[in-house]
């Protein structure tokens, strides 16, 4: 059996035969880790009254774990870089695993968020792992299509899908076992990884950017929390002021002190690169757009139409299936003969036409006709744009910068997805109370009036979501220059 291997005078060769089960392993590492960041959404309202939660401190389920996600992925990558990617691979399962079962037997609040932002720390160091596996398994540019077409159907429907499986766990089981199911995913992932994965060993030489990685998570961490904290507190409140600034000043030293450290955390020459750097920036838009989404439609879906959580949960299983169709049947296919941004800007563009159409939803839309074309669209905007992000942003990376590469786009996806459930959370929110506070003048009327204030608020959130799209395929077009593998093959020929 002979590995790929990287260096001035051996050619990338994948002669592995067992790559595409390394493949299962590493996606199914993934998509543990994105469905997390919403399988516990549908599970919420029962953990509440279960562990006694107020109102104010629920949102730390969610914002424990994308906190501690977003603020540690750069750390993560380097740690991949510097340790090795299979070992640090490994650890990052083991660990998930045993955070998830601390989160699952919780018997406090507090004990719930610590397990949440444990994960959150694990996951950090396990998915750019993943992803520079991935990377580095796959150096064919057929085969390389083919994997990231899966992998980021994975990674773009991971979401959805833990919507539907957390509905039915919540549903037929326990909300706890929306954390206790990670633990059997992971054990089967590291026998998995063990048994197939190679990875190069960690450069033992090189030297954690300790300033670096304390400058670059504390500002990212600052940054999420000051919009998690922009919903509650509202966006004038000194506390949420205070954060951004504090973020702002330490991301700043952060790209300073990037130019100047001898091994530095993020090297800036990866993110000078114009078409990692549109990569990264419309990955980043692309989830704000798209979390949001997800937030409006699981209320809208439960709340205001009255479905079950398993009846939600299968509401969102055409998003999911057409985000894999997107990704796995027609850019997998596309992006050998057309450049990425060829992809990305009609995808992005389609994604933002489905929510045009969900700004037409009332109290009363039927799903089959209004809501159910919507969600195709953005599924298949979704595919067509996360693949070739994926693909390209990872493209041509020198292997001792994989994981930290891998990192800078997950943090692009995570934060992202982090600042659009608090921005747009936030701008639904009041525009309901405006609209409430507007139109009730009938006591009799007010469970209806306060239904619709509720769609009104988001069908004005989807418009800047839909606005946010629109800019994150003007980014593509306009950054995003590279040619596809096989033209860029043919002119080096």
């Amino acid at each position: 059996m002979s590995v790929t291997r990287t260096g001035p005078s051996a050619a990338p060769v994948d002669s592995d035969p067992h790559r595409w089960w390394a493949l299962v392993v590493i996606a199914l590492a993934q998509l543990m880790v994105v469905l997390d960041a919403t399988i516990v959404n549908i599970a919420l309202p029962s953990a509440q009254r279960d562990l006694g939660m107020s109102n104010a401190n629920r949102q730390w389920v969610i914002t424990a774990y994308t906190l501690a996600f977003g603020g540690l992925l750069l750390l993560g990558g380097r740690i991949a870089d510097l340790v090795g990617r299979k070992r640090t691979f490994v650890i990052g399962l083991i660990g998930f695993a045993g955070a998830s079962a601390l989160g699952g037997a919780a018997t406090s609040s507090g004990m719930l968020f610590g397990a949440r932002a444990l994960q959150g720390a694990f996951a950090a160091i396990l998915a750019p792992s993943a992803l520079s596996l991935l990377t580095t398994t796959f150096t064919d540019p057929r085969e390389r299509g083919k994997a990231f077409g899966i992998y980021s159907a994975l990674a773009g429907s991971g979401s959805a899908i833990g919507f539907f499986i957390g509905g039915i766990l919540t549903e037929y089981l326990s909300w706890r076992w929306c954390l206790y199911v990670n633990v059997p995913i992971a054990i089967i992932a590291v026998f998995g990884a063990l048994a197939l994965l190679h990875g190069r060993p960690g450069n033992a030489s090189a030297h954690l950017d300790v300033p670096g990685a304390l400058l670059g998570c504390g500002g990212l961490v600052a940054i999420v929390y000051g919009f998690s904290e922009a919903e509650p507190r509202g966006w004038t409140d000194p506390l949420v002021l205070t954060l951004f600034a504090i973020g702002i000043v330490l991301l700043g030293a952060f790209v300073w002190w990037q130019g100047r450290a001898e091994h530095p955390l993020l090297p800036l020459h990866i993110i000078k690169d114009r078409n990692r750097a549109g990569c990264f920036i419309t990955m980043a838009l692309a989830v704000i757009g798209m979390f949001g989404l997800f937030l409006f439609m699981t209320y809208y879906l439960q709340v205001v139409l009255g479905y079950s959580p398993v009846k939600t949960g299968l509401a969102f299983l055409p998003l999911t299936v057409a985000i894999i169709i997107g990704s796995t049947q027609i850019s997998a296919r596309l992006l050998q003969h057309a450049p990425p941004r060829a992809l990305m800007v009609p995808g992005m563009l389609l994604a933002a036409g489905g929510m045009v159409i969900l700004t037409r939803m009332t109290v009363t839309s039927d799903y089959a006709s209004q809501i159910l074309p919507a969600l195709i669209l953005m599924g298949l905007g979704m595919g067509l744009t996360f693949m070739p992000v994926f693909a390209t942003a990872t493209a041509g990376v020198a292997p001792e910068d994989s994981g930290v590469t891998s990192a800078t786009v997950n943090t692009a996806q995570q934060v992202g997805g982090s600042i659009g459930t608090a921005l747009l959370n936030t701008i639904a929110t009041t525009s309901s109370t405006a609209y409430i506070a507007a139109h009730l003048r009938d006591p009799a009327q007010k469970a209806l009036i306060v239904n619709e204030g509720v769609v009104h608020g988001y069908t004005v959130a989807i418009w800047w979501a839909a606005a946010v799209m629109v800019l994150a395929g003007l980014v593509a077009g306009l950054m995003v220059t590279a040619k596809s593998p096989n033209r860029k093959a043919a002119l080096e020929a």
